[in-house]
């Protein structure tokens, strides 16, 4: 099996499972008891907190866990407007995740106002529309750090220092960036920052968000005193345990993975645009997470290229995993205009930790052959399809 959808989930990194598995073993107890086995169990989710802080350059308690990254994402959103009901405004870019952009449509029903800034053709959010867009009554700026599908990079240091100019807070989702290019709280400049344990090679069902000390924030669970306040319940420890031991390890597998995935995602890019005509690479030609591909495969719905390489062996994607069983065409790919049925054709390959040499070699020999035998079935004519 060749796995090419890492922006969806990553595998289990080895050391994650050992050390959640030596937990399990040994431990079992409630962290908010007093007694040894409770103490035991907060010791460890200090730990794990101790262990995400150190790889986001955060303070240790500036570090909230919940439930997912799609969770943070909300108590960053709701948790902000509440916290400050005299900025009744948001503002988001137009490709953000579900995460933050079905939330703002719910804030937008309970009275808040939400202007969406709109992106260029590579999915670089317009700076200028930002500038008319933030006001005296903005509480939040919500843009995602690099986009899931497209892989473009926002320029987060200057949109969060044009964000308190005004004396809004800034949020940014940092799911698809965390453990693929640098991310440093303090270089970055923000408020709130959403990241996630299953894209880092840890389990699913955790993620945490980043409160900077004094941002003002109100709890988005409530029942308990967990999470200083912020996310009442038990803690999901094992979980947590398991994120921490990915954050821990991640600093210094990234020095091994970042040079060696970018050669790999390059000789990958390079074979498929030589050896398939008429394909677009959608996002930023190179302020990009260079590990993640977006291609539109003129001629083809990419349903049809995903369930013939899955026939091969290889997991691809057509867009975000939290859409993919939608019939509707992406909105990151209506966002920097590219038309319904080149967005329809649009296949994601994300590479990650696990991908080897042998994989692109893989790759390059099945996907351009997959690709001609489907265009010759579809008989498509090059000739009346541009990008």
């Amino acid at each position: 099996m060749v796995y090419f959808d890492n922006n969806a989930t990553t595998p289990l990194d080895p050391q994650v499972i050992e050390r959640m598995a030596a937990f399990m073993r040994d431990q079992f107890g409630n962290p908010s008891s007093l007694y040894p086995l409770g103490r035991q169990a907060k010791e460890s989710l200090h730990e794990a907190r101790q262990h995400v802080a150190r790889a986001l350059g955060a303070a240790v308690g500036d570090i909230t866990f919940t439930g997912s990254g799609t969770e943070a994402d909300n108590q960053a959103l709701l948790g902000v407007l509440d916290a400050r009901p005299d900025r009744p405004e948001l503002v988001i870019s137009a490709i953000e995740h579900p995460a933050v952009q079905e939330t703002a449509v719910y804030c937008e029903r309970r009275g808040v106002k939400v202007t969406v800034i709109p992106v260029d053709r590579y999915g670089s959010i317009d700076m200028d529309a930002l500038d008319r867009a933030v006001t005296e009554r903005t509480a939040l700026v919500s843009v995602m750090h690099a986009n899931n599908e497209i892989g473009t990079i926002q320029p987060i240091p200057e949109i969060a220092a044009l964000a308190r100019a005004r004396g809004a807070l800034a949020h940014t989702d940092a799911v698809q960036s965390f453990g693929k290019i640098d991310v440093d709280v303090n270089v970055l400049g923000i408020d709130l920052l959403t990241v996630s344990s299953h894209k880092i090679y840890g389990p699913k069902g955790v993620g945490a968000l980043y409160v900077r000390k004094g941002t003002p924030l109100a709890p988005f669970v409530h029942g308990g005193h967990q999470e200083r306040g912020l996310r009442a319940g038990t803690e999901n420890t094992i979980g947590i345990v398991g994120f921490g031991e990915a954050a821990r390890i991640l600093p210094d597998r990234m020095v091994q993975d970042k040079p060696r995935l970018a050669a790999l995602a390059a000789r990958l890019r390079a074979g498929l645009e030589q050896r398939i005509p008429k394909i677009h690479l959608n996002g930023h030609p190179a302020n990009r997470v260079p590990t993640t591909l977006s291609y539109s495969i003129l001629g083809l719905e990419a349903e049809a290229v995903l369930l013939g390489l899955a026939t091969k062996g290889i997991s691809v994607s057509t867009g975000s995993a939290c859409s993919e069983d939608s019939d509707d065409v992406s909105h990151v790919l209506k966002a920097i205009g590219l038309r319904p049925e080149f967005a329809r054709s649009t296949v994601r390959i994300s590479l990650g930790r696990f991908n080897t040499d042998g994989d692109i070699d893989t790759a390059l020999d099945v996907i351009p052959g997959m690709v001609e035998k489907l265009r010759r079935i579809s008989a498509w004519d090059p000739e009346e399809i541009e990008p």
